[in-house]
């Protein structure tokens, strides 16, 4: 299995709040990435956040020896050709430490960039990406135009590290977005659903996969925030400590954010706790030790695994078996929570930090020579 930590603000013990958060300085992205490389994760998840996924991932290249950077890309704010570009070197200059989240959003986000897709446009849109920015990466000549991608004569200069391309990442829960995920991509992500709902969404979309002859060549993921501490009862004293600080600014404001999104994970998130504060944070417990009390003042993934290591480690273990392979956790501030799970948890986990086409290689000349032959 592999675990992910987590690089994106917001970020400090109650990072909703303005008295809470920290300020997500470069100084202090180079040592959470150090951290996180030394503590044995697989890498990171680099989102959408405050600042450009692709400048801060390629900015902590140096710091980093084994740190795999997952970084965010939405395809309508890029052309294939650029990102294909984009992809191939940061992942020679990282010599291979690069996997790509491909990132449809929702109506509200990518209007702030200008575009106005409707939710199904964004990925019959993104179906057309990837077929033109995989075959890019192949190290084709490529020329297509479909509905909403025409390219001409198409094509890298260089070839990317990884082969036969960089993996891509990708997560949606929509069906739309299952056949994208089934067609084209290498690990499929849910937010923190329950066991059961994540088991059903991955028959889902293996049985689809199996259409397009991908069943065995797509794997899963889920992202989850952690709240471990050595006893059950002082990891829900810390998860108190979260809720009172819980203002009903801070929820008013999160819920008027997600109010109206289309983006069909994101209402099954806020169908958990419906923007509601009960008395007692408990009765947020969806699942045994799954709490989806930080939905109400977080936009997207909003639930966390709440208990003892040995709590988490079972739990971890029901999604395992359900069929997840790939972990991006996270807690609340991101330094102090990721040294904490490491040390609580991730000592008993069979976690690789190999690459998903296994070891890989320099470039030889003799693949340069193949490579500039294709297309």
């Amino acid at each position: 299995m592999e675990v992910l930590w987590y690089l994106t603000g917001p970020n400090g013990r109650y990072p909703w709040r303005a008295d809470g958060a920290r300020a997500l300085t470069y100084p202090y992205f180079q040592q959470l990435a150090r951290a996180v490389d030394h503590l044995g994760f697989t890498g990171a998840l680099l989102a959408t956040g405050a600042h450009d996924a692709w400048v801060q991932g390629a900015s902590l290249i140096p710091y980093t020896d084994d740190f795999q950077h997952l970084i965010a890309a939405h395809p309508p704010l890029l052309s294939p050709t650029l990102l294909a570009k984009m992809i191939t070197t940061f992942d020679q200059f990282s010599k291979g430490r690069l996997r790509v989240n491909i990132v449809n959003g929702d109506a509200k986000l990518i209007a702030q960039f200008g575009v106005h897709l409707s939710h199904d446009e964004r990925y019959a849109y993104t179906d057309e990406y990837l077929t033109v920015l995989t075959a890019l990466l192949r190290g084709e000549t490529v020329t297509f135009k479909g509905k909403y991608i025409h390219v001409v004569d198409a094509g890298l200069p260089l070839p990317p590290y990884q082969r036969p391309i960089p993996p891509l990442w990708f997560g949606g829960s929509s069906k739309a977005a299952h056949e994208v995920a089934a067609k084209h991509i290498d690990t499929y992500l849910s937010w923190g659903e329950t066991p059961q709902q994540a088991q059903e969404k991955i028959r889902e979309v293996r049985q689809l996969a199996a259409q397009y002859g991908r069943a065995d060549k797509i794997r899963f993921g889920i992202r989850l925030y952690v709240i471990v501490r050595d006893t059950e009862e002082a990891a829900w004293a810390a998860a108190q400590d979260l809720y009172d600080h819980m203002d009903e600014k801070s929820i008013a404001g999160a819920q008027n954010y997600v109010a109206g999104i289309d983006s069909i994970g994101q209402q099954r998130m806020s169908a958990l706790h419906h923007g509601q504060k009960p008395q007692d944070l408990r009765e947020l417990e969806i699942a045994p030790n799954l709490w989806s009390g930080i939905g109400l003042v977080r936009h997207g993934p909003g639930t966390a695994l709440v208990g003892s290591p040995r709590q988490v480690l079972a739990r971890i273990q029901d999604y395992r078996d359900a069929g997840i392979e790939v972990f991006i956790v996270s807690g609340m501030p991101l330094l102090e929570e990721a040294y904490r799970f490491a040390e609580l948890v991730l000592p008993h986990l069979p976690v690789t930090r190999k690459t998903e086409q296994g070891i890989t290689s320099a470039w030889t000349k003799e693949r340069d020579t193949a490579w500039k032959n294709q297309g």
